[in-house]
């Protein structure tokens, strides 16, 4: 029996999230997520990895610990929300600095504000970090917090757009940039960088400069009819002057960014707007920090990390290719050059001081995150010793492709369970990704196959159109084209599946979500090939979704205005009476990317339908499931479905749902 067979071991995997290199390349420190005693929730601790030892941990608290970064003398600052024993009475209500020595003992609290304290960034001995202010004087922030909470109010004027994001209301309070210096007990020289900010700095993205001299940030620009562009700016620590970086007119400059060594340029993503004829496009874009000027470099690759070489020379990029992702040596001058051979999928980038190695989060498809290092000469992999032991996956993976009818290659990964044979095929899950621009080439602790291939179950994961990792033509072939051809694809590569002798062609299931629960969706209206259909936080009516999502300008380029003919053609609802197989619709209520509203628009529609459906609903939860409870009830839930309606079995409800 391996934790893939109960789900309740399953959720209690320790799981290993980031990856920090110390100034001196002795020492890795990692955030590691475990459960917590109480079994409902999960924790965060941080862990040391020792290059030439065996990991330990670091901290201990019942609040957790997360966001870690080196100071250039190799003490380790994070944020958490624990209490501050040194300050009698101390609240643990929001995350605040602390600082854990290199040479050992007790961390210490040296920066708490009001608002709390979120990604922090260190050189030299300055310290610049992100905190929700209230509008007005940030002097004066903790007063006006503690007069709304006195009075019961909860209310919150907005005048721009969006007004909430993912899983959490927007306001009062906006965030800022604040600079400090290192003391000897606490952060000195408190000072507020941004305080003109406004919403430009949602979901923030910045680095400091090796000298700790100067911010590069993210700034958010509003335009017209509700859309805004991002730019760079670089932020004087010193005097809080801004400049513009990098602007440029239907493009948005993006993380990941990382500044080079040497102080000189910036490496960062551009991404064009797009629009109904215009594809998504993302390209690594790094410029001089003085003037500005820049290119693109290795314009296919989607960069989901970046670091520099230490001698400033090139970036190493991860990016997904081919249904991995792989770390790229990009050089200033030169040919990009593969570094890693391997299948797996590469993150948390960190180059050593040296040159010789890069370390990485490595993971795949049957390999959950753990530290590795890289050698850069070489290529050659070691993993390293990691604080929590990999889970041991039962069954097997391979991969497969199909010829769509375009002429297109198709490609995924085909998770087979123990036993499947000729003489026992196994019954089929085909499992799409979200996104939609996306692949399925990393370790997924959300959707994650081994668990139906330890109940049975062969799961196909395709990339069909719109992924990233195949060029810029596989992106194009879906844009404004979503359901059908994304359809054909899946369509092609299922017929090779069910086409093995492994597999039971009659015993077929498909789900998915966000993206892949609205594929799910057009597929329940489009074809009776499936015995079962799960959709998770899916999208049923386009028009609807359009204008109540949290991000509405991004789908309305591809769409066009609400009411729009592309509206019509894509929308999985308007195939509602031709929908005949099962289906459990899955969403959760505090999902502000895909509101609720579609799972109960979906819901009623089946109803009314007389469709044979099921809605599994939870309050407390966003896009993804995230509590360990309610993982359980998941997981339980979709097996009782497949289990009625693939193999033919009554229908048992799971003990973990109402």
């Amino acid at each position: 029996m391996s934790a893939f067979n109960d789900i309740r071991d399953y959720v209690a995997i320790p799981r290993v999230l980031s990856l920090r290199l110390s100034p001196d390349g002795s020492r890795l420190v990692s955030v590691v997520q475990s459960l917590n005693p109480d079994g409902k929730s999960y924790g965060t601790a941080l862990w040391a990895i020792p290059l030439d030892g065996e990991p330990y941990r670091l901290t201990r608290s019942a609040k957790g610990e997360s966001a870690a970064v080196f100071t250039d003398a190799g003490d380790v600052l994070f944020t958490s929300a624990r209490p501050d024993p040194t300050v009698k009475d101390s609240t643990d209500e929001v995350p605040a600095l602390w600082l854990l020595p290199r040479a050992g003992g007790e961390a210490r609290q040296v920066a708490a504000r009001p608002g709390g304290i979120g990604a922090v960034r260190t050189a030299a001995d300055v310290v610049v970090f992100v905190s929700d202010v209230l509008a007005g004087e940030e002097a004066a922030d903790e007063e006006k917090r503690k007069a709304r909470k006195e009075a019961g109010i909860s209310a919150i004027l907005h005048e721009g757009s969006p007004v909430r994001y993912w899983d959490h209301d927007l306001g009062p309070g906006r965030a800022r940039l604040f600079a400090a210096r290192l003391g000897a007990d606490r952060l000195e020289d408190v000072r507020d960088l941004t305080p003109d900010a406004g919403d430009a700095l949602h979901e923030v993205t910045f680095e400091l400069t090796p000298d700790g001299a100067t911010v590069i940030t993210t700034w958010r620009t509003q335009l017209p009819k509700g859309e805004w562009r991002t730019d760079l700016v670089a932020i004087d620590v010193a005097t809080g002057e801004r400049r513009v970086l990098l602007s440029a007119d239907r493009y948005d400059f993006t993380g990941p960014l990382a500044v080079s060594p040497d102080g000189g340029k910036i490496a960062c993503s551009r991404d064009r707007f797009t629009g109904l004829d215009v594809s998504a496009r993302s390209e690594l874009w790094i410029a001089d920090l003085a003037t500005g000027e820049g290119r693109a470099y290795a314009p296919d690759l989607f960069a989901a990390d970046i670091e520099w070489a230490p001698d400033s020379s090139a970036v190493y990029v991860a990016a997904d290719f081919q249904g991995r992702r792989p770390i790229f040596r990009v050089p200033l001058d030169g040919e990009v050059a593969r570094l890693t051979q391997d299948d797996a999928a590469y993150l948390g980038l960190n180059a050593s001081a040296d040159g010789r190695f890069v370390y990485a989060l490595r993971s795949g498809i049957a390999l959950a995150p753990a530290p590795a290092g890289i050698d850069v000469a070489t290529g050659e992999i070691a993993d390293l010793p990691t604080p929590v032991p990999r889970p041991e996956v039962g069954g097997s993976l391979t991969e497969i492709s199909a010829t769509a009818d375009d002429g297109a290659t198709i490609r995924g990964w085909l998770v087979l369970p123990e036993g499947a044979s000729a003489e026992d095929p196994a019954p089929l899950v085909l499992w799409i990704h979200g996104g939609p621009l996306g692949s399925w080439n990393d370790w997924q602790w959300r959707w994650q196959s081994w668990i139906m291939a330890a109940h049975g179950y062969a799961v196909l994961m395709p990339d069909p159109c719109l992924s990233t990792g195949y060029g810029q033509d596989m992106i194009d072939r879906g844009w404004g084209n979503w359901g059908p051809r994304t359809q054909a694809d899946l369509d092609a590569i299922v017929d090779v599946a069910l086409a093995r002798d492994d597999i039971d062609s009659e015993r077929i299931a498909a789900m998915g979500g966000s993206y892949g629960g609205y594929m799910a969706n057009w597929l329940a209206g489009h074809t009776d090939r499936y015995k079962a259909i799960v959709t998770h936080a899916s999208l049923w009516n386009l028009d609807q979704f359009a204008g109540t999502t949290d991000v509405s300008m991004y789908w309305q380029r591809e769409f066009g205005e609400p009411g729009s003919e592309r509206y019509d053609l894509l929308s999985p609802h308007n195939a509602l009476g031709k929908i005949t197989t099962p289906m459990l619709v899955i969403h959760g209520d505090r999902d502000y990317r895909v509101p609720i509203g579609e799972a109960l628009r979906l819901w009623w529609d089946l109803r009314r339908s007389e469709v044979e459906s099921k809605f599994l609903y939870f309050p407390d939860e966003n896009h993804w499931i995230l509590k360990p409870g309610n993982a359980v009830a998941w997981y339980e839930t979709v097996l009782a479905f497949l289990a009625q309606h693939v193999l033919g079995q009554e229908w048992k409800r799971p003990d973990s749902v109402a």
